[in-house]
């Protein structure tokens, strides 16, 4: 892989065993999971929903259908608050999931609490420094309409070919406010995505700037990217899926060496330790590039912390060994590195 990288002093091109490596994994929340409408002023006033223990299943429970799954309007108010403050959950999703409840700890510990609950005292503690509404309202533009678009990312001959643009003005402005396409739907039931002038209730979302980061931890257990500044100050944390049993991520200490915004991505044979053709291919810059948005570029050859073109599974699949964030994410953390900045495995 290839990409062109902004660095102090000069560019450079680098190789990055960071393909996408995408087993079939559910989403999270589908279509089917999310056909319920679901209101701004509920999620406004919504605290989580107190998440039980799945009983174990017995021999009729195995037989049936399985109960559906909704997105609670309390989690959506914590998630949308959760991002605002750069502990991120990943997607806006409204369920319970490991990210949510990571970010929550995350920033619990950042502010002096402790455990990991999603619950009214973690509410209380977000909104003491955001008080401002967590559901806002959006007009369709023509823009937004008019593409270009292109097919569902296929293998990367078809991506090379086709382009990796989004899939449909639902899947631009699902990531512009964070969000799954599904949830953006049940949220806005009767809306024909496809015409302009319509008004649509969105998150509230942010990308507040972060402090120069200085030290980055990336935690492969957690699946976890901790993005600290110059006094030692914990200010972002991201859910992360970080290499595989076969290609782990790296361990010890890196470093940042660069950052490449709207990276194309390169596979070639001849440099990569995994096989995915004979040939080599460049898929062009978009968002559903293999490594989305961003790339910052690390230390060691061919590895980079980057985005993705599926951001309802970070950090719930795998990778060939790089650290993959939300696209969202990955901008937000390249624009508060430079070159040299620690990144430590643990």
């Amino acid at each position: 892989m290839s990409f062109r990288l902004i660095l102090a002093t000069t560019s450079l091109l680098a190789l990055a065993a960071c393909g996408d490596r995408q087993p079939a994994a559910p989403n999270g929340a589908t279509e089917a999971t999310q056909a319920v409408a679901i209101t701004a002023d509920a999620i406004e006033r919504a605290t989580p929903m107190a998440v039980a223990p799945t009983p174990a299943p017995t021999p009729a429970d195995s037989e049936a259908a399985a109960p559906v799954a909704r997105p609670d309007p309390g989690l959506i108010r914590v998630q949308i608050l959760l991002d605002r403050s750069a502990f991120s959950p990943g997607v806006i999703d409204g369920m319970a999931g490991d990210n949510t409840r990571q970010a929550a700890a995350a920033f619990r510990r950042a502010h002096g609490m402790a455990g990991d609950a999603v619950d009214a005292d973690l509410l209380r503690k977000l909104g003491e420094t955001d008080r401002t509404a967590v559901m806002t309202t959006y007009t369709l533009t023509a823009a937004d309409l008019a593409g270009p678009f292109s097919p569902p990312p296929g293998d990367l001959a078809s991506q090379a070919e086709n382009g990796v643009n989004y899939t449909s003005a639902r899947e631009r402005i699902a990531e512009r406010f964070h969000i799954t396409e599904p949830l953006l739907q049940a949220l806005n039931p009767d809306v024909d995505f496809r015409i302009a002038g319509v008004r649509i209730v969105v998150p509230a979302v942010s990308a507040p700037a972060l402090p120069e980061i200085t030290r980055i931890v990336v935690d492969k257990t957690e699946r976890s990217l901790r993005a600290f500044d110059a006094s030692g100050r914990l200010v972002a944390f991201y859910p992360a899926t970080i290499g595989s049993t076969e290609r782990p991520a790296p361990s010890g200490t890196l470093s940042v060496v660069g950052v490449a915004r709207e990276p194309d991505y390169t596979y070639d044979p001849d440099k990569l330790s995994y096989d995915r053709g004979p040939r080599k291919i460049t898929v062009p810059a978009g968002p559903n590039n293999p490594v989305g948005s961003t790339w910052i570029e690390l230390s060691r050859a061919s590895y980079g912390i980057h985005g993705t073109p599926d951001p309802s599974k970070v950090a719930k699949t795998a990778s060939n060994g790089c650290i993959r964030l939300t696209n969202w994410d990955a901008e937000q953390l390249a624009a508060a590195v430079k070159p040299g900045v620690e990144v430590r495995f643990v």
